[in-house]
């Protein structure tokens, strides 16, 4: 079990998530691992779609039950005024609002920041898009797989003679959120430290990754070179790919650091190759990238991955086995840091999942609850928050607004 997210460094900021799928609600997820009260706004009419992304049990998403840690779950029909009304109320109590509408549909709501602002000052909110405010796109649906193809990442990922290739995870909507999360917490700091006022946090799933992919553009921009797939390998660092064992498993290897090369070409049993001026200095090494991949490959494909593991953890070279689920659930590491708990859920009834994955001393990160079923939270925040009393509630759900 981990510790109560109820002690950690953000108890007592609110948050309304009133976004969709991945990037917004993710940011609400880490905020809330971390003591934020968290208002989960789902449309009454089947929630979040997250709910129904991937793998389900039962018919229960299994993603939104990670992804839904920690937070209270209401129905709000944003398509009526009403609704619109009642979320405006939300965020008129909130530090923070996270939405991912597009610009055009937040103006015609009359839910844009400039809309709140008036009201609440302090507000920080988070508008997370395809594609950014302002330009020729702005106003255009986006999802993941649009930034990983217009990032540069799709094209640098893959074989050289295969297709650019898109990754099974949310690759984007996760490095847009991990940024969002920082801007927020940069704007409450800004504003409770400061004493400055909200603002306005404007992200999108283009620029988070293509950030971490800016060398092809330095390397474009100065050397008039498009750098193009490498499969497995790097132009950084030699060795580096994956290799099979005898076994028919896997690991992965990096040479980043000179000494850490020479010490793989040493454990292989060629110390002689560590003075062959092709592989002794990392430039040399780089253009001679197949011929050290074969060599590690041949030693490698001689081995179990616990034979090559071995020799390779005893010589201190940058090796890893490649993990499916079980095995990174089995790992001893992992398990001695507790980093799959196991949490009862009224659904489910039990489940692993990620713990919080920052480490803190004295502020840890905690997991209350796994996702809720929708609406449960309805009553606890119209009424004790909003003050509703029973008949509004009843109004608004038999008009179906909530």
């Amino acid at each position: 079990m981990t510790p109560s997210p109820a002690a950690g460094p953000l108890a007592g900021l609110r948050v309304i998530d009133a976004a969709t799928l991945a990037a917004g609600p993710l940011v609400a997820t880490w905020l809330g691992e971390f003591g934020a009260e968290v208002i989960k706004i789902e449309q009454p009419d089947g929630g979040d779609p997250l709910r129904q992304w991937g793998a389900q049990r039962d018919g229960v998403g299994l993603m939104w039950k990670s992804l839904g840690r920690n937070k209270k779950s209401v129905t709000l029909n944003l398509r009526e005024e009403a609704g619109r009304d009642l979320l405006r109320r939300l965020a008129r109590s909130a530090d923070v609002l996270v939405v991912n509408l597009r610009p055009s549909t937040l103006e015609r709501w009359g839910l844009s920041y400039d809309a709140l602002a008036p009201e609440h000052p302090g507000l920080v909110m988070l508008h997370v898009t395809g594609y950014g405010a302002g330009g020729p796109k702005s106003d255009r649906p986006g999802f993941g797989t649009l930034g990983e193809a217009m990032s540069g990442f799709a094209h640098m990922t893959g074989h050289p003679d295969g297709p650019p290739t898109l990754p099974a995870f949310m690759l984007a909507d996760g490095v847009a959120a991990l940024t969002a999360t920082y801007a927020v917490m940069m704007a409450l700091y800004h504003r409770d430290a400061r004493g400055g006022a909200g603002q306005l946090i404007d992200v999108n799933l283009i620029e988070p990754l293509a950030r971490l992919l800016e060398q092809p553009v330095l390397t474009y921009d100065q050397l008039g070179e498009v750098p193009t797939r490498m499969g497995n390998r790097w132009d950084i660092s030699a060795p580096r790919n994956t290799y099979r064992t005898s076994d028919g498993k896997w690991l992965a290897m990096s040479g980043s650091a000179p000494s850490i090369a020479m010490r793989a070409l040493r454990a292989v049993g060629r110390p002689d190759l560590t003075s062959d001026p092709r592989f002794a200095e990392a430039q040399q090494r780089l253009k001679h990238a197949p011929e050290i991949d074969a060599v590690m490959a041949e030693w490698i494909g001689a081995h179990t991955l616990d034979e090559a593991m071995a020799v390779f953890e005893e010589a201190e070279v940058a090796a890893a086995p490649i993990y499916d689920a079980p095995q990174l659930l089995a790992d001893p590491q992992l398990t001695a840091r507790d980093v799959y708990p196991t949490l009862s859920d009224d659904e489910l009834g039990a489940m692993r999942v990620q713990a919080p994955v920052p480490r803190m001393s004295a502020t840890p990160g905690g997991i209350e609850h796994l996702g809720a079923p929708l609406g449960a939270h309805n009553d606890d925040v119209y009424g004790g928050l909003l003050g509703l009393s029973s008949a509004e509630i009843t109004t608004l759900r038999d008009r179906g607004v909530i």
